[in-house]
């Protein structure tokens, strides 16, 4: 039993898929805000534009 839980402790193959997980959520949170931000300047820039149209 105890050379199974030594083995256990030592096993780091899951550790690597984990990583690269965090590592794309955190892209895909940085990725979301910069679209968002960037949608909401458009938002205003085409509402400015459309009121001076009119």
């Amino acid at each position: 039993m105890k050379p199974m839980l030594a083995r256990f402790a030592n096993d780091e193959s899951g550790a690597t898929a984990i990583e690269y997980g965090l590592i794309a959520a955190g892209i895909s949170i940085a990725i979301i805000s910069v679209v968002n931000g960037l949608g909401s300047a458009l938002n205003s820039k085409f509402s400015s534009i459309s009121t001076q149209l009119k």
